[in-house]
């Protein structure tokens, strides 16, 4: 088992996940070995690229037969999660908030779902896919007794900017955050500001200019 690196830059951190997912894929067809040319066709890099990812966590390959694909799952396994379950709380049970709850907890990964916050009483006291909703006033509490360390915010961004006080209070290590207003943390906890809209008006800019060289050509 590798021992638990700190200073992976971020983008190799994203390429690890990606390949972890496609490994899964073949591994399940029954594919046990695979190239660095291989892997880097498949998401549009170069087998350098590939090669340099996997050396920085340790990771070499049979240059006869390639990755040894089981092997090589486990070892991005153990750099992403290290060894134990990271639990996970998701503020926001409404229908952005439940649709990623049933993604995760259905990847049986070592990124576990255990509680939920909700504002709406028909929500708050219930299980929503399996998962407990509790109401802001026992934010705290919940947080200690789960050992969570990581909240998804899926909320309107008004409520998002009153929670970063009780965030920190709570000890939270890192913020996945899904609304439109960016937040900031002090130094210490991790934040992912991921603004759904912003990234889909960026698309939409790319394709009408794509489509627009066209008709000028």
């Amino acid at each position: 088992m590798p021992n638990f690196p700190t200073n992976i830059p971020e983008k190799t951190i994203e390429r690890l996940s990606e390949y972890r997912r496609t490994l899964l894929k073949y591994h399940r067809q029954g594919v046990t070995h695979i190239f660095s040319h291989v892997l880097a066709g498949i998401h549009g890099i170069t087998a350098v690229q590939v090669r340099r990812d996997l050396m920085l966590i340790g990771f070499t390959s049979d240059a006869k037969r390639g990755y040894d694909v089981g092997v090589l799952i486990e070892f991005i396994n153990n750099i992403l999660y290290g060894e134990t379950t990271t639990n996970i709380a998701v503020i926001g049970m409404g229908h952005l908030g439940q649709a990623i709850t049933k993604y995760f907890n259905s990847k049986q990964l070592k990124l576990k779902i255990t509680a939920a916050f909700d504002i709406d009483p028909s929500k708050v006291g219930q299980t929503i896919d399996e998962i407990p909703c509790y109401a802001m006033s026992d934010f705290e509490q919940v947080m200690e007794n789960n050992d969570i360390s990581i909240v998804i915010l899926s909320l309107p961004a008004k409520a998002a900017t009153e929670l970063v006080v009780p965030i920190i209070n709570a000890g939270i290590k890192g913020v996945l955050n899904f609304t439109s207003a960016p937040l900031n943390f002090p130094q210490g906890i991790v934040v992912e500001n991921y603004d759904i809209t912003t990234i889909l008006e960026k698309v939409a800019y790319f394709v009408k200019a794509a489509e627009e060289n066209e008709a000028n050509q």
